[in-house]
């Protein structure tokens, strides 16, 4: 299932991890293991924030996913199931064959 996580990094510990190096490395790390098929970083309530779509196999995947932006940034993450445009026509035609 394509995934969305939104990752908001604690400011004090995303400064400290800028300053020696292990956010360059953690980001590194999640795009060889996620291989997202985008990633967007900005920032959102005045946290860096990260967007990073991939596609998940099992929830079982969450606490790896998660668990070293946890440790390393104190890190607030969201998991949320995307759609892109072709999801979104298959499931309305679905509702709609069900529906009929």
């Amino acid at each position: 299932m394509r995934m969305m996580m939104r990752v908001q990094m604690e400011t004090e510990a995303a400064n400290a991890a800028i300053a020696d190096g292990t956010l360059g490395a953690l980001m590194e790390s999640t795009m060889e293991r996620l291989q997202p098929e985008a990633a967007y970083f900005t920032a959102v309530d005045g946290l860096r924030t990260g967007f990073m779509f991939f596609e998940m196999s099992h929830q079982a995947q969450i606490p790896e996913i998660a668990e070293p932006w946890f440790q390393a940034m104190n890190a607030k993450i969201d998991f949320m199931p995307a759609m892109g445009p072709d999801d979104v026509a298959a499931g309305i035609q679905a509702w709609h064959e069900s529906s009929s």
